[in-house]
Order: structure tokens, then sequence, then C-alpha cells
């Protein structure tokens, strides 16, 4: 009377084996097939640079095509979401940027850095001031002379959307100088790489973007940058003070970039990627692309990187607070 339950055990174990085993060849083949890359911004700024970079490393690290999407929109809140909503199978990671730690506080959108999976952080990259190469302001100090002398609204300054990053940090800047931060009019765009063509037109007379974002135009001779929002100066940019340098202020602000997931990914998916990822991060493809144009490269693990978001989202409450823009 005894060999039923055996048999029953017997028969239960035998199916629960293959599963288990199935359930680890999955994990050890991952990745099968191409994966996806969401970029929040639009195509030819600094965050797609770096991204479409990253991706070519990681692809040979994992033997599967990266393809980058832009989903620009929103002031990156389209891509971001866009990658919170996408399914938690390691097949749609995305380049998340700083805009997680402030849109929220604002009223944007209700993502915060709990909606995500933080994989590693791969960048930091400080806020400058630019000007055009007719401006007729030649360092930092006659700029902010002129901003606090004219009337409200003289000024026009671009390079993301509506409480970005970019504008968070002049605005940050501003109110460093004892300037209201709306006293220049910010004009919103989907990244760096629009808000230079605006600059070179005319149609903005400011962008705060990192320096690198302003590279090509800088080389062309069409932009100057005035300053950097930097302890110290960026090597590749040697003749960019800092705004210690200029005038005399320890106020510093930048962006991150780092490669994240939904939430809710399996722990052994994130590892396969943390490791390709930290391959691909000293990976000549990348460290050469970084140096060469001046982008910060700094890395997180995924742990790290979510201490990271966490403590910077409290900070960036704070800053758009400070600013007025809290909702």
């Amino acid at each position: 009377m005894f060999k039923t339950p055996t048999l029953k055990r017997i028969t239960l174990s035998a199916l629960i084996l293959p599963l288990s085993l199935s359930a680890l060849q999955a994990h050890a083949d991952y990745p099968e097939r191409p994966i996806q890359m969401i970029v929040p911004w639009a195509a030819g700024g600094g965050t797609d640079s770096i991204a479409r970079t990253i991706a070519v490393a990681l692809e040979q690290e994992l033997g599967q095509p990266v393809n980058v999407v832009n989903r620009a929109g929103g002031g990156s809140v389209v891509g971001h979401t866009v990658l919170a909503n996408a399914a938690p199978d390691g097949y749609t990671i995305g380049m998340m940027t700083g805009e997680i730690s402030m849109m929220h506080w604002q009223g944007l959108t209700a993502l915060d850095y709990e909606d995500f999976t933080p994989i590693a952080q791969v960048n930091y990259d400080y806020a400058g001031v630019q000007v055009s190469a007719d401006s007729p302001y030649d360092n930092l100090g006659e700029l902010i002379d002129a901003i606090r002398s004219q009337p409200e609204g003289t000024f026009k300054a671009s390079g993301v959307g509506q409480g970005g990053i970019w504008h968070v940090a002049f605005g940050g800047m501003l109110v460093d100088q004892d300037i209201d931060p709306r006293s220049v009019r910010w004009i919103p765009s989907e990244g760096a790489a629009p808000a230079m063509v605006d600059l070179v037109a005319g149609g903005i007379d400011i962008a705060p973007t990192s320096v690198p974002e302003a590279r090509a135009m800088i080389d062309a001779g069409r932009v100057k940058s005035l300053a950097i929002m930097a302890p110290e100066r960026n090597p590749v940019f040697p003749d960019v003070p800092t705004l210690k340098e200029e005038i005399d202020s320890n106020y510093t602000l930048g962006e991150w970039r780092g490669i994240g997931g939904p939430a809710g990914m399996d722990e052994e998916v994130v590892a396969t990627l943390e490791a390709a990822l930290q391959k691909a991060f000293v990976s000549d493809i990348y460290q050469d692309f970084m140096r060469q144009q001046g982008f910060g490269a700094v890395w997180r693990n995924s742990a790290d990187f979510t201490d990271f978001m966490q403590e910077t989202d409290a900070l960036m409450g704070n800053v758009v607070d400070n600013l007025g823009l809290k909702r």
C-alpha cells in the first residue's frame, strides 16, 4: 500500500527535473536573438552616439546584434516609458539618462528609478555653457552680467526638454549667481543636436549642453564654449575654463547615462548583461571613442548603479524644488 505515493513522488520528480534543466538551459543560452536598445533622445546627440558605440562593443561580447532604436519625445518621457513597459526578458534594454531622477518630481510622468532594472552606468558628463561664435560674449562673466542686467526673456536657451538635465543645470547656475532662473526663456528640444542647429541659426542664444555634444560645431568654428560646470577642466577641451575659474563658483552638475531594462528582469540575465557591458566598457571601441570625443567614461555595476540612482533621485528632488519646478 506504500507503492502509490512512491510512484507519485517519482513521477513528480521526473517532471520537475526536466523543467528545471529547461529553465537553466534557457538562461545559459541567453541571448538567443537580437537585442533592442531604446534611446530616449534624438539621433546625433550625446546619448545617441554613446549608445551606438557601446552597442557595437556589446554585440561583440554577446554574439547577437544590438539594435539601437531612437524613441524621442516629451523630454525623454516617451523613450523611458517604452523601456519601462517592455517585457523584462532581456531583449529590450535602453540607455537611461538622468531625467529619470527629475521627471517625476516635475509631474511629467509617474516613472521613477523603481520602474527600471539598472544594469550598469557607463557615462557622466558635466554641463557646459555654449554660445555662437559671433556672440558678443567672450567669457561667462560677461554673459552672466548681461543676463542680470537685461529684461526677463531677453535671452533664450535650449538643449533638452523643459525640466531636463541641461535646463536644470543652467537654472541651478543662475540661482547660484542670485539670478531668477526664469529670466532666461527655455526653448524645449529633443536633445543637444537640434539645439546646436538652433544656436548656429540664431534661434537661441545659449546651449548649456555638455561640451562634447558641441564639439562638431566648436571644431567647425561656429560655436564657442565659455565654461564647464565641473570641478576641473576636461582634458579634451583644455581651453574651456571651469565655473570656479570664471565666476568663482563651486557649483557643478551634469548628466549620467547607463544601461537598464524594465523592472523585474531575471537576475541571471542581468548578470550576463552586466558582465558583457563591463567588457564592452573597457574595450578599445568604447574607450577610444569616449576619449577622442571628450565624454566621461564612468563605470558602476548593477548594485552600485542602483544605489547611485536612488541617491541621485533624492538630490535632484531638492534641486528641482529650489528651481520652482517641483509639482
